[in-house]
């Protein structure tokens, strides 16, 4: 995924870049307006993040008009340091299609470029995952919680990446015989309990929040709070 970045002040351009970057994305960055008005009308980005306050005559506003005039549809998140409910409406009726205000978690920002990406490319899916302070990244198939690199076999790799997908809900033994093992009926055996077992003692063990909890007579539902 490609994403045009037009920030000028260094240190939070500096900070998202280097964060969609090891996010998977590739990432261009902008200083000012006539550089960012540039590169987001002629060339093409999946989404484009955008400071609303540019110095010099072109703002933000106006690159954001000026991709509209030329019927471009790309996502375009608005990054401002303007925070009143007035100027956040002045951003989406110009053409934004989401608006964050300064200053923000990256994981905010991660996960509104990512719904951007969704709703404009229904078939997107982010090439890394995190809850918490678990990361698992599908490029590289690493696992790290906090600083701590976690050996993954495959099985429990896709295991992995299926509960934290569906964080928050309840995911049952069915569903994951089904989607890990594309196994379509019931084989009579513990296998999905050992796997939860294996996994478990490699990502909750040794750390002080667990992720994995079981749904007794269900399955299991992942996230930070059972």
């Amino acid at each position: 995924m490609r994403c045009l970045v037009i920030e000028d002040d260094q240190d939070t351009a500096r900070y998202i870049g280097n964060g969609l970057k090891e996010a998977g994305f590739t990432v261009m960055v902008c200083d000012n307006g006539l550089d960012g008005l540039h590169h987001a009308c002629n060339d093409n980005w999946d989404v484009i993040i955008l400071d609303r306050l540019l110095p010099g005559q072109v703002d933000g506003l106006s690159i954001l008009g000026k991709l509209r005039d030329l019927g471009k549809k790309t996502p375009v998140l608005i990054v401002s340091a303007l925070t009143s409910i007035d100027e956040r409406v002045h951003g989406l009726r110009s053409g934004g299609d989401d608006y964050i205000s300064k200053p923000f978690a990256f994981s905010e920002l991660l996960a509104r470029i990512e719904a951007l990406l969704r709703r404009s490319n229904p078939g997107f899916e982010p090439a890394r995952l995190q809850v918490g302070d678990l990361v698992l990244d599908m490029r590289s198939f690493r696992v790290v919680r906090g600083s701590t690199p976690i050996a993954l076999q495959p099985r429990e790799f896709r295991m992995l990446e299926y509960l934290m997908r569906h964080e928050g809900q309840v995911v049952t033994r069915t569903m994951l015989l089904e989607e890990v093992w594309d196994c379509h009926f019931d084989p009579q055996t513990n296998v999905i309990d050992v796997q939860i077992s294996r996994l478990r003692n490699k990502i909750d063990k040794d750390f002080p929040t667990p992720l994995i909890h079981t749904v007794r007579g269900v399955g299991y539902r992942f996230g930070l709070h059972g």
